[in-house]
């Protein structure tokens, strides 16, 4: 069973993607803050992190940033999860380093088809 660490800082969202994940036969742990995202992920050494980009103290990017600087999570694929569509910041996340793309509001189809893709790309 894939563990999946979501990053979400808005309780509707992040129990909206825990219980889609839940029901799908995914494992989850969550995490409020950039910050506590990354202390789990080296900790707990999930399949996947969803990371929503607009969290309180450090933003997603700048979380993403630590995790790809760390040798222990580095390799650890990571979806952007936000609200922010406009293509220039969809330029700017893609740029950043992020396995993918996932724009909120969620189309649960697509969230999940996402999911599964860089999880099964993960996979040796």
């Amino acid at each position: 069973m894939s563990l999946i660490l979501i990053v979400e800082d808005n309780e509707k969202n992040l129990k909206l993607v825990r219980d889609v994940l839940q029901v799908k036969g995914y494992a989850t742990v969550e995490a409020g803050t950039g910050e506590e995202g990354i202390r789990l992920a080296a900790e707990r050494k999930p399949d996947l992190v969803l990371m929503d980009i607009q969290l309180p103290g450090m933003n997603g990017i700048q979380a993403l940033g630590v995790l790809r600087a760390d040798p222990e999570t580095a390799s650890i694929p990571v979806i952007a999860v936000t609200a922010s569509v406009m293509q220039q910041d969809r330029k700017h996340i893609t740029e950043a380093g992020f396995d993918a793309y996932i724009g909120k509001p969620l189309n649960l189809k697509e969230f999940l088809e996402t999911v599964r893709k860089v999880l099964e790309a993960r996979r040796p």
